[in-house]
């Protein structure tokens, strides 16, 4: 290599490390541009606008603070979701009720049975927040400011940036703000606060407490033990005469207990002594100790939705064995029960310390006696039956009443035990009709139902009928009056059945009956307190059963042995009376009738078994005087 040649290497060389002396200047130069950033661009302040400044900065502090309450209040809300109504099928709307403001739940049951979530996000809080700071600054005072001596010019805000921490909320509220006093002013555009506030906290323990209920449906699980302690759900009472529940009771115990019961529950932690005892029944355990108070509360004032199976006319009945033809041989009576609840109810969650509250509404559904599964996204609570989903008959239904004018009525069509809801029957022109798509189901039945009317099932034999007329009798309330053979000591249980349908009336606690023209079989059983010991027996039956090893599995037996034993029993409550009869109700009495009077035969009261069992044979025999007034 020549001479010239080394000296352009020497300057090409000399080039390249300049070029890289000043990239490392410039990278050094921005590192501590953002290093000093805070203090390079920091606002200065003069010390005579410092009193005015710091009572801007208050605003945006007092008004951050109060949104913050505002989602800890409404569940992460400030701008609630969209309001959703609920239904006489399912009572929950979108929002709970918590002493006039609207709540929105984070699970909830809408009024047509779809399960649905809406829990906030932190950036949607962050989002509501801002806009309500935005809101809120821009109508801030400065009246006091101006007795002062001084010249607020806030101009408009540009934007708010929020962040929910843990333990604080970080505000950048962009503004231009001009404060001038005397020849003197002094201008900012951006301010940044920290806010101490749970709001962060609470939103994480909130969401905890939820994917805990999400995952164990503890709420669920206490739901069905309330259910199973304070309503009669399955077992077997010794007596001789049906037990009978009234529904309506039965719902007033639930809301007492449910009250009592979801405000025990705790989550373990330091902020509730009895909560660092595992053992305790009422004591949760997410998963971490909870430091913050929390608290559980359900209140009767709020919707709650109860079914039950078997019921009729608001009673839910079980009727004894023992005591019919054939079975006295038995010994004694026994009532087996069982019934099955749909039971819904809203549960407030909240969390709070000092003077900060956050809180939650959910709502605890209990499916057929069990606690409801779990969800991903929306769901039902009952799927929508495929024949429901393949309605392509045309058929036009038209309602009337027995006058033959014109009712509106629901529609409903039932094939073997699916049901479908087609619609409603509307007055128009003089008639009242529903033009209306019904699955196909040869021997379905088209139910019409209307408030006030008992309701008519017509049967579709062919899928060529499309105009089918409905007549629907009109229900007429009657006082229900027991004479002869019935004193106020005793009780009655009194059956009106019809159309392979009936009508139970425990009287004289109900003392009132809604009956349609038509053939009814009435039956009327009369008890009165007894006391007839059953003593108790002990008795030996024998099987023949496999024996163990080789020669069982070739068919050889032996004969075992076993004790069975009736304990002693004492029947409290036995038939005295009653009897049945068949009678034709018209309209017209119906019309013209405010009473119902019922004279039954007086059997006497039972001493013994043997007696038991006459009265319930003389109950197939005896006849009863109906009569209306």
């Amino acid at each position: 290599m020549g001479e010239r040649e080394e000296k352009l290497v020497l300057n090409k060389r000399g080039q390249l490390t300049i070029f890289i002396i000043i990239a490392i200047m410039i990278l050094v130069v921005m590192i501590a541009i953002f290093a000093l950033k805070g203090t390079m661009f920091k606002q200065s302040i003069p010390k005579q606008f410092d009193s005015a400044y710091s009572y801007y900065l208050s605003c945006i502090d007092a008004e951050t603070f109060n949104g913050a309450l505002l989602l800890e209040q409404s569940g992460g809300y400030i701008e609630n979701p969209n309001f959703s109504p609920g239904s006489s099928y399912m009572p929950f709307s979108s929002q709970l009720n918590f002493l006039g403001s609207g709540v929105p739940y984070w699970y909830y049951i809408s009024g047509n049975g779809v399960r649905k979530e809406q829990i906030p996000t932190k950036e949607k809080m962050q989002e509501q927040l801002g806009k309500f700071i935005k809101s809120r600054v821009e109508q801030c005072s400065y009246i006091y400011l101006k007795e002062q001596g001084y010249i607020i010019l806030p101009g408009n805000i540009n934007n708010v940036e929020v962040k929910i921490n843990d333990n604080n909320i970080y505000v950048k509220v962009n503004q231009e703000l001009i404060i001038s006093y005397g020849n003197s002013s002094w201008i900012g555009e951006v301010h940044t606060r920290e806010v101490k506030s749970n709001l962060g906290n609470f939103y994480n323990l909130a969401k905890k407490i939820y994917s805990y209920e999400k995952s164990s449906m503890f709420l669920e699980n206490y739901g069905v033990d309330v259910l199973r302690l304070y309503a009669p759900v399955d077992g077997v009472n010794i007596s001789c005469s049906p037990q009978i529940w009234n529904a309506n009771k039965v719902r007033f115990d639930l809301i007492n207990a449910l009250e009592a019961n979801v405000a025990a529950i705790k989550l373990k932690g330091d902020y509730y002594g009895l909560a660092k005892a595992d053992h305790k029944y009422f004591v949760k355990d997410i998963g971490e100790s909870v430091e913050p108070n929390i608290n559980f509360m359900y209140s009767r004032f709020w919707p709650m939705k109860m079914e039950v199976w078997p019921s009729d006319n608001g009673l839910m009945k079980a009727d004894p064995v023992g005591n019919q033809e054939g079975l006295g041989m038995l010994g004694f009576c026994y009532v087996p029960y069982h019934f099955v609840y749909d039971l819904g109810y809203p549960v407030m969650i909240q969390i709070y310390y000092e003077d900060e509250m956050f809180q939650f509404p959910v709502v605890v559904y209990i499916d057929k006696n069990k606690p409801r599964e779990g969800i991903t996204g929306e769901s039902g609570i009952n799927s929508v039956p495929e024949l429901c989903n393949n309605k392509n008959s045309n058929i036009i239904v038209s309602t009337y009443n027995t006058n033959l004018e014109p009712i509106e009525a629901d529609i409903n069509f039932k094939c073997f035990d699916t049901s479908c809801n087609i619609g409603r029957t509307t007055l128009i022109n003089g008639t009242s009709e529903l033009n209306g798509k019904f699955p196909q189901c040869v021997n379905g039945f088209i139910v019409a139902s209307a408030l006030g009317y008992d309701s008519k099932k017509y049967m579709v034999t062919s899928l060529n009928e499309n105009n089918i007329q409905i007549v629907l009798d009109k229900k007429y309330k009657l006082e229900l009056e027991i004479e002869s053979g019935f004193n106020k000591e005793n009780t009655a249980v009194v059956t009106f059945s019809k159309d392979n349908e009936s009508i139970t009336v425990s009287y004289p606690e109900q003392n009132e009956v809604e009956l349609t023209q038509g053939q009814y079989e009435i039956k009327v059983y009369v008890y009165s307190d007894s006391e007839i010991n059953l003593a108790g027996s002990s008795s030996q039956k024998c099987v023949d059963v496999p024996t163990s090893g080789i020669p069982g599995m070739i068919g050889v037996t032996e004969n075992k042995c076993f004790n069975f034993d009736v304990p002693d029993q004492v029947v409290s409550s036995a038939v005295s009376g009653g009897g049945k009869e068949n009678y034709y109700l018209t309209e017209s009495q119906l019309q013209n009738s405010k009473k119902i009077i019922i004279s039954s035969e007086n059997f006497g009261i039972p001493s013994k078994l043997e007696d038991l069992q006459n009265n319930y044979d003389k109950l197939e025999s005896s006849s009863l005087d109906i009569s209306l007034e």
